[in-house]
């Protein structure tokens, strides 16, 4: 797992092993109590897939998209583990997203999905926040989509040689209670298929994120509410919403 924190003034990528964290490319290591969990990369962009399961496209009766259904969250949505959730005040209705989040490793274009496992960093949970009510209202997704807080990804990166992600367990729970319960064997599109997909359009950089979908069970979230993302080898992704 690799991680980045803040020590002080200083920010740092480490590795975490058995709750201690050795910074790279330095000799001195800490207890993971004794950091701030950063955001684990700083994406240039946010790429998310929308209606990617297809138990969820079971669940609101819909066919099954024929090629990924994409859009775009800003940089300025980030936020990491355990920071805060804003609800706007122009919304009465914002909703929680369980994905598995792709965080990339090299600058690449026009990449086929045969070599995608090349540029991947490795793969975090996300929460793919909306204030659904914006979203039905405009008939496009950049408002709802867009708030700060609303791209809420970690807390750490699990390296793609550690896990297979065809098959992992996905859920969501808010306050201890499971809201969505999936697996990642029900994507319909892979994720070599997106990487080449996706990179057809748009270069991808160092740090940017692909959002992968979200199973079913989406609902509402309220103030005060703390909610966790959990992908089984990855680890727990947990905010609270004020």
């Amino acid at each position: 797992m690799i991680g980045r924190f803040r020590a002080g003034d200083e920010v740092f990528y480490g590795e975490i092993d058995d709750n201690r964290v050795y910074p790279k490319g330095s000799s001195g290591i800490y207890e993971l109590s004794e950091l701030r969990i950063l955001p684990p990369a700083c994406p240039s962009k946010i790429i998310c897939v929308g209606l990617n399961y297809r138990d969820h496209a079971e669940e609101l009766s819909m066919e099954v998209p024929e090629s990924p259904i994409l859009f775009l969250k800003p940089p300025s949505a980030v936020v990491g583990h355990e920071d805060k959730i804003l609800y706007p005040a122009c919304s009465s209705r914002v909703d929680y997203e369980a994905e598995l989040a792709v965080v990339i490793g090299k600058r690449f274009k026009n990449i086929k999905a045969d070599r995608a496992e090349d540029v991947i960093a490795g793969y975090t949970c996300f929460n793919d926040v909306t204030a659904r009510d914006l979203q039905q209202k405009d008939g496009q997704w950049t408002r709802a989509k867009s708030f700060d807080t609303f791209a809420a990804f970690g807390p750490f990166i699990a390296c793609s040689d550690e896990l297979d992600v065809s098959d992992l367990k996905i859920s969501c729970r808010v306050n201890g209670e499971t809201r969505q319960e999936s697996s990642t064997s029900n994507l319909i599109f892979d994720i070599p298929y997106l990487i080449e997909f996706i990179s057809e359009i748009m270069t991808l950089e160092v740090g940017d994120v692909i959002a992968t979908g979200t199973p079913p069970g989406v609902g509402e979230m309220q103030r005060g509410d703390c909610v966790e993302v959990e992908i089984q080898g990855i680890g727990t992704l947990r905010n609270e919403v004020i």
